[in-house]
């Protein structure tokens, strides 16, 4: 069955430009993977440059091309199969949902960390407390799929207020920063953009810096929920683009003054920063409604990761390589309710998996990241393989860029994508036990990539003839 057969359930389009804007911003702009790459100096800011040069430009062209020649719900998923065939839509897809099922998690510790100074700061240390943190996880995970199950026209308003949270946070984080630099200056030299001479850590920041410039897809996945997506989907990407990159290397850089690389918290760097520089300029006040205000901006990405990756086991059951009783339409709000139930579901065990399978609740969310690292760039070996597939075509009808374009965007991302899923493997500093973090990042990634070819050749054997379709060549 075809991804844009007419005879499959639609979806309510609801999204307008203003709408991707901001989702664009809240999905790509996630402050909780700042502090873990900020935490490896000053070296990280000329990484940001070159990820946004190499990977998240060509990201961009890429996002608009396939988007344009293949317009539909699924993305990532509908794009490699329409190019490569089935099977490789399929593991491209189930990579980027089973990504956001290591992923969602990590937002829900990130939330924790936050969440505790809008209790006052004598609250602190609940973030360390595995109880306290599984329980608001888990709370946080419940609500998440409640909204998404009720459709993204409830739902995208706490994508929007995310966003609209994440730009207030952000103001506030790198308006102190400036305030701080202008008043006392830094102790930030030189010296510490340079490449350290034990560059290890630094490696793993790489893959979290690309998957931290992950999202411009997520509208895609969404295509059938998209006001005329021809028109609004490419001034969207511009801006969100642009917005999320500037933010990135502003937020990199605060923390990098206000707190130093070597007592930045993974969990809790965002507001150990606001909190040290609202006490310097006397302002410590503002730290409760801040915590308030980001703790809003994370629900908002956690939500906008889990509405849009839910499409992907969605269009695969109605593919029928999943269950099919994923494909599931809810009867009164018209949303995919049975691939949320279960990604909420699969999450909720990651998430206990994880917490008692490590030294403590940052190094739970520091191997959760790497892991979801990834899966997430899998996908994008795919989306940039077809740019260079379009690009070495005879005939370009159908597309919006030209040869070289294609040509250049494709081979940069796919470079750096494979580059940051191999350095992704380098365990970060806050990793206690080497051989235990190198087990668990090979092993569940093998997990995830036979269970991908289980679901396809065991699925893929029940579909009916007719639709077994071989994919565009």
């Amino acid at each position: 069955m075809s991804t844009t057969d007419d005879n499959q359930p639609h979806l309510k389009r609801v999204l307008g430009r203003f709408d991707l804007v901001l989702l664009f911003v809240v999905a790509v702009f996630n402050l909780n993977v700042v502090p873990s790459i900020a935490a490896n100096g000053g070296v990280t800011v000329w990484l940001w440059m070159i990820s946004l040069l190499l990977f998240f430009w060509p990201q961009g062209i890429a996002v608009i091309e396939l988007a344009h020649r293949y317009p539909g719900e699924g993305g990532v998923y509908l794009w490699a199969k329409e190019v490569f065939g089935d099977f490789h839509g399929f593991l491209s897809g189930w990579c980027y949902w089973t990504n956001n099922m290591l992923y969602v998690p990590t937002v829900m510790l990130y939330f924790v960390g936050v969440s505790v100074f809008a209790m006052g700061t004598g609250h602190a240390e609940l973030a360390d407390n595995k109880n306290f943190a599984m329980a608001a996880s888990v709370a946080l995970l419940a609500l998440l799929t409640i909204l998404n199950i009720v459709g993204l026209g409830v739902g995208k308003w706490l994508n929007n207020a995310g966003a609209i949270g994440t730009f207030i946070a952000a103001a506030v984080l790198i308006g102190l920063g400036f305030t701080v630099w202008s008043r006392f200056g830094t102790s930030v030299t030189a010296a510490d953009f340079r490449i350290p001479p034990d560059p290890r850590f630094v490696l793993n920041s790489f893959g979290v810096i690309c998957f931290g410039l992950v999202g411009l897809e997520l509208a895609s996945v969404m295509g059938d929920e998209i006001q005329d997506p021809q028109k609004t989907l490419p001034g969207a990407v511009a801006w969100g683009g642009m917005i999320s990159g500037l933010l990135y290397i502003g937020a990199t850089l605060t923390l990098l003054i206000a707190v130093g690389k070597n007592d930045i918290s993974v969990l809790q760097g965002i507001v150990q920063a606001v909190s040290h520089m609202a006490g310097k300029v006397g302002v410590a006040w503002i730290i409760t409604p801040f915590a308030l205000m980001l703790s809003l901006s994370i629900a908002g990405i956690g939500s906008a990761w889990m509405g849009g990756s839910a499409r992907i086991p969605f269009v695969a059951g109605l593919d029928s390589y999943m269950p099919p009783w994923l494909g599931k339409v809810h009867p009164k709000y018209r949303t995919p309710y049975a691939a949320l139930v279960v990604q909420a579901i699969v999450s909720l065990v990651l998430i206990v998996i994880n917490f008692y399978a490590s030294g403590g609740v940052q190094e739970a969310f520091q191997t959760m990241l790497s892991l979801a690292v990834v899966l997430q760039l899998v996908p994008f070996l795919y989306v940039f393989a077809a740019l260079l597939k379009f690009a070495f075509r005879r005939d370009l009808a159908g597309g919006r860029y030209s040869r070289f374009t294609l040509m250049v965007s494709g081979f940069c991302g796919l470079v750096t994508t494979a580059l940051g899923i191999a350095l992704a493997f380098f365990p970060a500093k806050q990793i206690t036990s080497v051989w235990m973090y190198e087990a668990k990042m090979f092993g569940f990634t093998l997990f995830f990539l036979a269970l991908a070819a289980f679901f396809f050749f065991v699925y893929g054997r029940l579909k009916p003839p007719q639709q077994r379709t071989a994919g565009v060549s």
